[in-house]
């Protein structure tokens, strides 16, 4: 990539970011082009589709949830190291508005940029899930795509009452009494 090419780049990511943290993933694709001072023919050539450019903002954020999974994939007690690990997730999905949804749609659409992201953290969360049923601490019949459905629900409701800031904790702490063995 070009000097300006990766310039424009790193630029349309940094305000992506803000963009999206401000606004919501659903925010309008001209004004990060606008803040990041490109036109939005630059910002399509970058990132063909909306979820590419997701895709894109979540990579560091991807790499932190894999090197936790990593790094609790030997943990002592692995029911708890799964739950923490889900923890981080809700968190992550709900770091942006308007993320859950878009992480919900791509596990159904395995064609999209998102799905990118959603197939690395299903292989980490399933060696984590594996651990905890070997230990007879989770049910057998609990799959890891509906652990991560799960996750994404509770950061969905978790958006729309924003004034409960104990409501995603509430919620994933009842959907884990359900799945222990």
């Amino acid at each position: 990539m070009r000097a300006d090419a990766r310039r424009n780049h790193e630029r349309l990511l940094t305000e992506a970011r803000a963009t999206f943290a401000a606004q919501g993933a659903d925010a309008p694709l001209e004004e990060i082009a606008r803040r990041a001072g490109v036109g939005i023919g630059t910002l399509y050539r970058h990132f063909p589709t909306r979820a590419e450019l997701l895709n894109a903002v979540f990579q560091e954020a991807l790499t932190e949830l894999l090197d936790r999974s990593g790094e609790l994939a030997e943990a002592a007690e692995p029911c708890r190291a799964l739950v923490e690990w889900l923890r981080a997730l809700v968190a992550h999905a709900g770091e942006y508005r308007g993320l859950a949804h878009a992480l919900m749609s791509a596990s159904y659409d395995r064609s999209s940029a998102l799905a990118q992201c959603s197939e690395p953290l299903r292989a980490a969360g399933e060696r984590l899930l594996g651990r905890a049923r070997e230990a007879g601490q989770v049910r057998a019949d609990v799959s890891i795509g509906d652990l991560m459905q799960l996750t994404n629900a509770i950061a969905l409701a978790a958006e729309q009452c924003p004034e409960d800031e104990e409501l995603a904790d509430r919620l994933l702490a009842l959907t884990l009494r359900g799945i222990k063995d």
